[in-house]
């Protein structure tokens, strides 16, 4: 009887054990984010949470690591000719797509090719050098380019690297964003909006060794509040930019680790000037007018009262802590008197009314009503507009605003934090600002070998930037990553991506 009940305890032991690991190898990560994601295709998509779920879904050429140090992923070495003027890319051997075909020097030239060439790309301003693409042979890709470019390989690192599967973005045309196929660690499973995206483990990533987890549920959340409340309950795993008046909560958390980064990227006011009849409004038409709401703010205001001055107030594309940013031209200081007497020299009348367009979420909509209340005492009538954040970005790009308050999660290279938002023909400039003199400098420092030089070039783009004032650059944020004590190998980049490489749960 004895060796009877022995048996079935070891029985019922042995049972247990293998459903904790059927339990283990069905792990699922869940990812709070601040918004839904754009259409998820890497040649049209425009959202920094888009680019948080295509680190799971489609890996790139090249990828960047803690330090800002470019590192292989899809592509293992580059070279660049003497000249400067052709790129030979190797390619790693035997990766698949999530549909089992071969990624190689054919899908590169095909992804990259649609990238130059498809409607409505957002790449095509990012790697419009690039004149022909040769294929040596599979492993074997040759960049040509038109002249010298500095920061091609850099903008290899983001979604202008990611390589789709030629077959499915042949099947699928248009709709390719609905269900991307790619060549991550996970592939797409469903995604429902303003709910949920679901992506699973691919069996056959080349990397799979550093893939733990089974499945990733990324669920957009945009109150920063309720984001706070589901990580402290357990309802989620992780949460990406926890509000800086929450850090103190998140670190009395036993259960929950905090992890703190520098953005890259800026924080700012892009302004209509000359994207359709929206355009045609004091604000759009005249700098005077935009000088005068830009003395107006007072960037170190903004900082204390939303962000308990965790932030750096800033006034260009990257950040005063940076090497290429113009001391020459610092922070102006907020000067209401001088505002109201600008606004008097321009002839407008007064309160001049604009609309300013906002994502619809905790933290833009308390920067929206500082800026509101401030631009008050100076002559200025806001009118608030939030907006779902994908909807904002379609609304802008089509001129449909005369203010929006948005930001860039930034590049490791300079370039990518101004070339596509402010050259004349640059795929992200939704104001439709141009400048002959700008695109010189900006073309000019694309092609410069030296700091020395870029930095020089970059001074007189900074002069017209912040005398026409196109855009006002406000502040530059940290990111601030929540997630529970049970994950573990979470390393944080200051591109404030979530890469799922390594990371396990208990």
């Amino acid at each position: 009887m004895q060796r009877k009940f022995l048996a079935s305890l070891a029985a019922a032991a042995t049972a247990l054990s293998l459903m904790a690991g059927a339990a283990a190898a069905q792990s699922t990560l869940r990812i709070g984010l601040a918004e839904d994601p754009d259409i998820l295709d890497p040649t049209l998509a425009r959202t920094f949470v888009g680019r948080i779920v295509f680190a799971s879904l489609c890996d790139k050429l090249f990828d960047i690591n803690e330090k800002l140090e470019i590192v292989p992923q899809l592509a293992t070495e580059y070279r660049i000719s003497e000249d400067k003027k052709e790129i030979a890319i190797k390619l790693r051997p035997g990766v698949k797509f999530h549909d089992g075909e071969a990624m190689d020097a054919a899908a590169v030239k095909y992804s990259l090719e649609r990238h130059l060439t498809m409607q409505g790309s957002f790449r095509k301003s990012e790697i419009n050098v690039i004149s022909a693409i040769e294929v040596r042979d599979p492993l074997n890709v040759v960049l040509k380019l038109s002249v010298p470019f500095a920061p091609l390989v850099a903008q290899l690192t983001d979604r202008a690297g990611m390589i789709v599967s030629p077959k499915a973005a042949e099947a699928m045309g248009a709709k390719f964003g609905t269900t991307p196929v790619c060549a991550g660690p996970y592939k797409f499973v469903e995604r429902i909006a303003q709910d949920r995206i679901v992506v699973e483990r691919f069996a056959d990533y080349w990397n799979k060794d550093a893939i733990k987890i089974d499945r990733i549920v990324y669920q957009p959340i945009t109150d920063s509040t309720v984001r706070l409340a589901n990580i402290q309950s357990g309802t989620l795993d992780l949460v990406e930019r926890v509000a800086a008046t929450d850090l103190d909560t998140v670190r009395k958390n036993s259960k929950l680790k905090l992890s703190i980064q520098n953005e890259i990227g800026y924080q700012g006011l892009t302004f209509n000037v000359a994207n359709g009849e929206r355009a045609k409004k004091p604000l759009g038409q005249s700098a005077k007018v935009r000088e005068a709401f830009e003395l107006a703010l007072d960037r170190s205001i903004i900082n204390q009262v939303a962000f308990n001055g965790e932030y750096l107030p800033g006034n260009q594309w990257v950040s005063p802590v940076h090497p290429f940013y113009q001391k020459s031209f610092p922070v102006p200081a907020r000067d209401v008197k001088k505002a109201q007497a600008l606004l008097k020299e321009a002839g407008v009348t007064t309160p001049v009314s604009f609309t300013l367009m906002f994502p619809n979420s905790t933290e833009p909509r308390q920067v929206a009503e500082i800026i509101q209340s401030m631009a008050r005492e100076a002559g200025f009538d806001v009118k608030l507009e939030a907006t779902e954040f994908a909807t904002s970005l379609k609304r802008s790009n089509q001129g449909d605003f005369e203010a929006f308050l948005i930001g860039w999660s930034g590049r490791t290279d300079p370039d990518g934090n101004i070339y596509a938002f402010s050259s004349c023909k640059g795929g992200q400039n939704d104001g439709k600002h141009c400048n002959a003199d700008l695109d010189k400098a900006l073309d000019a420092a694309r092609a410069a070998s030296t700091v020395e030089e870029r930095k020089k070039l970059y001074e007189e783009a900074t002069r017209i930037i912040v005398t026409e004032r196109p855009r006002i650059y406000l502040y530059h944020r940290k990111w601030f990553v929540a997630y529970t004590n049970k994950l573990h190998g979470f390393t944080q980049v200051p591109d404030g991506l979530i890469r799922v490489q390594g990371l396990s749960l208990n």
